[in-house]
């Protein structure tokens, strides 16, 4: 799982009912490490790793885009990690 992407997504509608059901969805998928609720836009910020590029486009196709309520995704592959697991500063 070496593949790392960062994935921006914006909803049709902002109702509680589309958001709980867009969180539950987002759940199910293990290769979505981490998932934040932003305000403004995009509405969430997605991590995704995959073993590469063709897992993560089967990945997008057949789970991301198909979750409902979503209006658009944009991917941006990581590049590099240049800070990865800092603890919190004191």
């Amino acid at each position: 799982m070496g593949f790392e992407v960062l994935v921006f997504v914006h909803l049709r509608h902002g109702d509680r009912e589309q958001l709980a059901a867009f969180d539950e969805g987002l759940a199910a998928i293990p290769e979505v490490i981490q998932a934040e609720r932003l305000f403004g836009t995009p509405d969430y910020l997605l991590r995704v790793v995959t073993a590469d590029l063709e897992a993560y486009q089967q990945l997008f196709e057949e789970k991301l885009a198909t979750l409902l309520n979503v209006n658009q995704l944009s991917s941006t592959i990581v590049m590099k990690r240049v800070i990865a697991g800092r603890p919190m500063p004191i």
